[in-house]
Formats: C-alpha cells, sequence, structure tokens
C-alpha cells in the first residue's frame, strides 16, 4: 500500500494514560512499556510531559536513548521554558518531536486565558518557531479544536504549518463531537487549508460520550493520518481513543485502504501488560482485551459459533493474541454448548443423555452465575452411576 494510506499510530499511553488516578508510573515501568510499544509497532511515543515534574523529564530522557524506531515526542505548552526543558529531555532521542500548542476554542480562549483570537493566533506561531529552533518535527495542538469554530481553526493551521509545523493536531479535548462533525472539520481542513499538504493531520479524541473511536475513524476518512491514542483506552476521564479498537477496525475494514504498522498478535499480552503495571483493571466486555470479548453465554449465540465460529465473531483472537473464544455456560446456554463442553472434558454422550444431563445442568445453573468444569464432572459421574443405565 501507499504510504498516503498509512495511519500513523501516536500512542501516548505513558502521557496522557498516565494521567488516570492512580496510574503513576515510574521511570523503570515507563522504559519497559516504551520498548514494549515500541515492539508493537506503534510510529510516534509520547514518552511524557518533561517540565511536569523532574520524574516525567528522567523518564522521556532515559526513553529516548533506548528507543531506535519509534519517534520519541515530549509535551510542552506554547511556553518557551516548557519547550527548552523538552528539547534537553529529548536530545538523545534518533527522532524528537516536540509537541506544543495551545487552545483556540472561544471556551479556552476567554475563559482559560483570557485573550483574544489575535493573541492565540501569535502564540500558536511563536510556540512552533521556538520548537523547530531545537527539532525537524514539530506537532501543534489546538486544543479543543472540536469546539473551535472552523473558520478561525484553519485561520490558526495554516499559520502553524508556515511557521514550520509537521503534524497538525485536532483534538476533540472534551469528547463533543459526533462522528460526521468531526469528519466534517477535518475535511474542511483539507478543503481550506493551502499549505495543508505539508503536514500531516492528527486526530485526538476523548471518550467523555463514548465516540472517541468512531471519530478517529471518521476522522482518518475524511483524511487525517495520523490516529492519537493509548492501549485499553486509558486517559483523561473517560479515557482516549484506544488503540487496540482503531487498529483493528483499519485491519478488519480494508476496503477504506487505509493500514497501520501495528502488529495485532501483540495487542492481548501488552493489553495485559499495561494494565498490570498501571494496576487498572480491564473492563470484562471490553472490545478486543476484554475477558468477555470472545465468550459466548447465550444458547442462540453458542449454537450458531459452534456450527461457525464467524457467525458470531467478526475477528479471530488468534489475530489479537488472545487464547482462544469461550463457551461460558449459564442458565441461558443451550444443549449444543452442553454436549461441546463435555466432549471437551472427554466425554462422549448420545443425545438422549444430553437432554437428560441438561435438566439437570438447568437446576445448577439456575443455581449460580456459571457453571464450571467441577459441576459438569459430578452430573457426568452422577449420570452414569445412576439406575436408569445399569
Amino acid at each position: 500500500m501507499s504510504d498516503a494510506n498509512k495511519v500513523h499510530i501516536f500512542d501516548t499511553t505513558l502521557r496522557d494514560g498516565e494521567q488516570v488516578p492512580g496510574c503513576k508510573l515510574n521511570t523503570k515501568e515507563k522504559i519497559e512499556l516504551a520498548l514494549a510499544l515500541e515492539d508493537l509497532g506503534v510510529d510516534i511515543l509520547e514518552a511524557g510531559f518533561p517540565i511536569s515534574s523532574p520524574g516525567d523529564f528522567e523518564s522521556v530522557n532515559e526513553i529516548s536513548k533506548i528507543i531506535t524506531n519509534s519517534t520519541v515526542c515530549g509535551l510542552t505548552r506554547a511556553v518557551q521554558k516548557d519547550i527548552e526543558v523538552a528539547a534537553e529531555a529529548l536530545k538523545y532521542a534518533k527522532r524528537p518531536r516536540i509537541h506544543t500548542g495551545i487552545g483556540t476554542s472561544e471556551y479556552h480562549i476567554k475563559g482559560k486565558f483570557n485573550s483574544t483570537q489575535e493573541d492565540i493566533l501569535e502564540r500558536a506561531i511563536q510556540c512552533v518557531k521556538w520548537a523547530k529552533n531545537f527539532v525537524d518535527d514539530v506537532e501543534f495542538y489546538a486544543e479543543d479544536a472540536g469546539r473551535t469554530h472552523n473558520e478561525y481553526l484553519a485561520k490558526v493551521i495554516k499559520a502553524v504549518i508556515k511557521a514550520g509545523a509537521t503534524v497538525v493536531n485536532i483534538p476533540d479535548t472534551t469528547g463533543y463531537c459526533l462522528p460526521h462533525q468531526y469528519a466534517d472539520k477535518i475535511a474542511f481542513l483539507k478543503n481550506n487549508v493551502p499549505n495543508i499538504d505539508k503536514a500531516i493531520i492528527s486526530c485526538h479524541c476523548h471518550n467523555d460520550l463514548g465516540l472517541a473511536t468512531a471519530n478517529s475513524i471518521a476522522g482518518v476518512i475524511a483524511g487525517a493520518r495520523q490516529i492519537e491514542c493509548t492501549i485499553n483506552g486509558l486517559g483523561e476521564r473517560a479515557g482516549n481513543t484506544s488503540l487496540e479498537e482503531v487498529v483493528m477496525i483499519i485491519k478488519q475494514h480494508q476496503s477504506l485502504g487505509l493500514y497501520t504498522n501495528v502488529n495485532s498478535l501483540q495487542l492481548n499480552p501488552l493489553s495485559k501488560l499495561v494494565s498490570d503495571t498501571m494496576r487498572m483493571p480491564v473492563q470484562p466486555n471490553k472490545a478486543i482485551v476484554g475477558s468477555n470479548a470472545f465468550a459466548h453465554s447465550s444458547g442462540i449465540h453458542q449454537d450458531g459459533f459452534l456450527k461457525s465460529a464467524i457467525t458470531y465473531e467478526s475477528i479471530n483472537p488468534v489475530d489479537v493474541g488472545a487464547d482462544t473464544s469461550k463457551i461460558v455456560l449459564t442458565a441461558r446456554s443451550g444443549r449444543s454448548a452442553l454436549a461441546f463442553r463435555f466432549q471437551k472434558l472427554g466425554y462422549t454422550f448420545k443425545r438422549d443423555d444430553v437432554d437428560i444431563l441438561y435438566d439437570e445442568f438447568l437446576k445448577v445453573a439456575d443455581s449460580k452465575k456459571e457453571v464450571n468444569d467441577d459441576d459438569l464432572n459430578e452430573l457426568a459421574k452422577a449420570h452414569q452411576t445412576s439406575p436408569i443405565l445399569s
């Protein structure tokens, strides 16, 4: 595929993901995850916010020394000192990037900065120029772009690209946009910023309304070519776009004509590593990496799945590094699932036996949430020693 169709994966698990209360990482933990993320195939690794603390500076600095393939990125505000500190932290990076920017919506301009559009435009240009003194690769973020008027946003983006920005980040900071609104915003920039071909448009979507993944995909369909995301969807408030979700959507929907460099076989193992390291459990029903992502408990679903897996699974669990699909026995399960599980345990029962066992199984299932192998073994032994069979 053409490079024009590549979607760059910008992972911010170590920066935005770490902003989740209780998920603070030390330098050693950050290095371990950084190496795993590079091995996964992420293109850009946002290692931290160097000026925020000595620990974050050290982490960015140490990660810069060991990462060889991925671009290492440090976040800053539109403040000269921030940018100088980030440059120092990134001085050992093979491919350094400074990620700088400022809020562009009226909520930020007036409520946060007590400023004007003209002043914010000048500050946006200036921060890019400062960053450009240290690195060639400068990403500009227009914070709260999702709620920024398109005409003003286009004016800012045109100016920062002229100042040297190589990537322009269009964050839906509060997760406010609907997918068609976010796509329209990206399309507006593509069509109204004359120098937009000189930069990559990036999607940074938050999940406050549960639309981060949908908005990011809408963004790349509209012409963006970078998605900023985190493992397990970790991030500020309700989280960020989930890396595993966007990667697998792009992989499964080949009609989009897009691709990433991520090795999907590592998604589940890395999800577990991040969960364990950051001490943040993954919700069971989480797409792709949740413990129930490939579990079937409804009798109708189980019957269809056992006949043909694709009936109820659009993704093969092997493709994302999951162990296998699971048939979970509950009071909603049917005879085919029960027979399947008995067979897995080494029993070969005829249909009449399964009918009898099913009635006994339902009694057990009604008394507990899930029927396990020990329960099945007891049912099988009781059935085999029943007077009816003697």
